[in-house]
């Protein structure tokens, strides 16, 4: 079966967007290997508000081939778009209603894991409904002080097993945590 994987940006007091919805502070170097997770995924589940920003991005023609390649390779990819409008989305799947019974059912196809993209409302629902299947989490060096906190409105103990650990030269950290 397929698993739903959040994996995102964390500063080190544990913040996915500064108090402004900034993520300039996010380091994404080769290291990371972040082509090897696109690679490992066939399906992104977005919010509204993040496929209306990243879910057709074009970025300019000044870019590197890597990440032209990183662009290609998640465009190329299924995508739900979850909005409590059906409106329709250009290549994505709207889902406005019985969201764990459709999570349930895509992860039952075959192929490969799905990513959480989130955003923030987005993630908080799924971490809330227990849809989270790993958690891969970059701790990055800096310390925003406020913003939009990972974990919000947890209503009960999330039991966790550590899967892996990765330090990069950056400073950032990731950690990889199953869901028990």
């Amino acid at each position: 079966m397929k698993k739903v994987i959040l994996n995102l940006a964390v500063s080190l007091d544990g913040f996915i967007e500064g108090p402004n919805g900034e993520v300039d502070w996010c380091i994404m170097d080769d290291e990371m290997g972040f082509d090897a997770f696109i690679d490992s995924i066939d399906t992104i589940f977005y919010g509204r508000v993040s496929y209306e920003l990243w879910g057709n991005y074009q970025p300019g023609s000044d870019i590197s081939e890597a990440e032209k390649s990183l662009w290609n390779g998640i465009r190329s990819k299924d995508k739900f778009v979850f909005s409590r409008s059906e409106s329709p989305y250009q290549n994505a799947t709207v889902i406005s209603e019985d969201l764990t019974d459709k999570v349930r059912q895509i992860k039952s196809r075959n192929g490969k894991d799905i990513w959480l993209y989130g955003g923030a409302g987005l993630t908080k629902t799924f971490i809330q409904l227990g849809l989270v299947d790993e958690y891969r989490i970059s701790v990055h060096p800096v310390v925003l002080g406020s913003g939009k906190p990972l974990f919000e409105d947890i209503n009960s103990r999330i039991g966790l097993t550590l899967i892996d650990t990765r330090v990069f030269k950056s400073g950032v950290i990731e950690v990889v945590y199953e869901t028990c």
